[in-house]
């Protein structure tokens, strides 16, 4: 996909959308790699020049997401991504597997979740 304005909002609209959904706070979302690269290295360290490998990448402690739209090629695949990438923010302890892929389709197919609460 080609990143210009219309398509920045439409992505920024779908996170604050998903984000509410999930019940996490609408998180800071960059689009191109040039944008990962300005961020200061503390924040994107671990993730930071092999972030344009991947379709997005999560940020965790910075309440921060990647969307590569470079090598999305449709408007399915972004989607996904961007409720993949938010539901790493609202379930951090969860890597991907079949209950993580469930609750991405359960996102999509417009679940909505209460919001995250460290367990006592």
């Amino acid at each position: 996909m080609r990143l210009d304005e219309d398509l920045r909002l439409r992505i920024l609209e779908k996170a604050g959308i998903y984000a509410a959904r999930f019940g996490i706070s609408e998180p800071k979302v960059v689009l191109t790699t040039r944008e990962v690269l300005d961020l200061p290295r503390e924040i994107t360290e671990g993730r930071r020049t092999s972030a344009y490998k991947y379709l997005g990448v999560s940020y965790l402690m910075h309440n921060l997401v990647f969307i590569n739209v470079k090598k999305i090629p449709d408007d399915k695949t972004l989607e996904n991504t961007i409720v993949h990438e938010l539901i790493h923010l609202r379930f951090p302890y969860l890597s991907h597997g079949k209950r993580f892929n469930r609750l991405v389709r359960r996102g999509l197919a417009g679940k909505t979740f209460k919001p995250y609460q460290k367990r006592k």
